[in-house]
């Protein structure tokens, strides 16, 4: 029996030219990224930098366990600091989602503001606002749960507000014709159907801010990230290894249960 192979479809010209110019344009922009940077090989190279690298790495590796009881009590703190933070950004925003969400508030000129608001939040990173709270309020974990709640309010009030364009605004509307009140329509025609995803990114969040939160330790801001400098300054590398491989643990752990729920709600 014979088979008949289709004939392969010509390459039109004016997409291998693009492709070739493409090319063409990230190779000069890595020659030009490389050649700018300035680049210190022979320092990377250098026999100091590979007796440092034997003096530490060895160390990272062999984790003194003895330290965990320690690392543990501040790994805690890490985590009190991501779940406040992010508790306290999943409440607060709800009413900025509703505030940018195009289908809920109609006034052009308060619906921009509402995402100006949300974009300017988004725009100062966790670390950034933790140095301003820890130079205000002082150090502490405070500064931390500050710093992260903020900055996860513009996030979540984003991805809030998305969702909430999304909604079938056809319930809403056949409540509305049934004489719902407007507390009724929110509470019966709107709620429902937003929360299980609200939920879902609220709890992605926290996953985010566990993450971030381990560095908020290094300005100032409580949690892990405190210890984790003290060790490194006083050239403990075999403390720091034991840091690392704790915050790998929860991470990987609040990954994969952060995983399994959000897949349920969803």
């Amino acid at each position: 029996m014979n088979m008949h192979v289709p004939p392969k479809p010509k390459k039109s010209p004016i997409k291998v030219v693009r492709n070739i110019a493409i090319s063409i344009g990230l190779i000069a922009l890595y020659v030009w990224a490389f050649a700018t940077i300035e680049i210190p090989w022979g320092r990377i190279f250098s026999e100091r930098t590979i007796t440092n690298f034997d003096r530490v790495i060895p160390k990272l590796f062999s984790p003194d366990f003895t330290f965990a009881e320690k690392v543990m009590e501040y790994m805690m703190e890490t985590l009190f600091i991501a779940f406040t933070g992010s508790f306290m950004a999943a409440i607060l925003a709800i009413p900025f989602g509703f505030f940018a969400a195009s289908n809920i508030n109609r006034n052009p000129f308060l619906n921009t503001l509402g995402k100006w608001i949300l974009n300017a939040d988004r725009t100062f990173p966790e670390i950034l606002l933790a140095l301003i709270f820890v130079v205000a309020i002082g150090p502490g974990a405070f500064a931390g749960v500050l710093a992260i709640a903020i900055h996860s309010v513009g996030m979540l009030g984003k991805l809030y507000s998305e969702v909430i364009e999304s909604i079938d605004m056809n319930v809403v509307e056949a409540m509305e014709a049934n004489g719902a009140n407007k507390i009724q329509t929110f509470f019966y025609g709107i709620m429902p159907q937003v929360i299980p995803e609200f939920m879902s990114y609220a709890i992605y969040r926290f996953e985010i801010d566990v993450r971030a939160s381990t560095i908020l330790g290094i300005i100032g801001a409580g949690g892990i990230g405190t210890l984790l400098v003290i060790s490194s300054r006083n050239r403990n590398w075999d403390e720091v290894g034991m840091i690392l491989l704790v915050i790998i643990i929860f991470v990987s752990i609040i990954d994969y249960f952060s995983t399994a729920i959000r897949k349920r709600i969803v």
